[in-house]
């Protein structure tokens, strides 16, 4: 099977934008948090990826994943996506016996965009994790949703970038999807 290679939404000649089309956006806010801090080196503009994800259409939710680690300034980045127009869902990261840390919203996620697709014509899954992959076949295949992908493509799983109906590599633009650190 020849592989295509993934452009903007905007470069697609199939893809058919119109401002009635009901989109949710899904973001995964960890995933995010590190491939743009270690990565790039800078911090996550999500004002203006809400502004991008729904690219004019009708937005039906924008849902924000975060976990809470007691960090300086947290209330406040939950506070900013409120602002931005996220609905935010938290919850605690989990300390285990030897000091292991976990805190991910995969199962999460996942539950939310099944249960909202009915409701959607598109879905915006803000993350490269890899695990996703079954999710986004699932909503493609079984619930005839388009699935865009947006995430940072160093740190994006090949085989989500493939699955995707389109993917979105936000490196291609940081002017638009980063904050350089020192920036607010």
């Amino acid at each position: 099977m020849r592989k295509r290679k993934k452009t903007s939404i905007a470069e697609e000649p199939h893809v058919s934008l119109y401002k009635e089309q009901r989109v949710g956006v899904f973001v995964d806010v960890q995933n995010l948090y590190y491939s743009a801090k270690f990565i790039h080196k800078a911090k996550v503009n999500y004002k203006n990826l809400l502004k991008e994800a729904i690219k004019g259409r009708s937005l039906i939710r924008a849902i924000a994943y975060v976990i809470k680690a007691d960090v300086k300034d947290e209330v406040n980045f939950f506070d900013a996506l409120k602002n931005f127009g996220y609905e935010v869902k938290a919850k605690d990261l989990q300390i285990f016996y030897g000091g292991a840390k976990k805190g991910d919203w995969d199962i999460g996620i996942a539950m939310d965009l099944i249960e909202l697709a009915s409701r959607l014509d598109a879905i915006v899954l803000v993350s490269g994790d890899g695990d996703f992959v079954p999710l986004v076949n699932h909503v493609k295949h079984a619930l005839g949703c388009y699935v865009e992908v947006m995430a940072f493509g160093k740190s994006s799983s090949q085989k989500l970038v493939e699955v995707a109906d389109n993917f979105i590599d936000m490196a291609n633009e940081p002017s638009t999807y980063l904050i350089q650190s020192g920036k607010s």
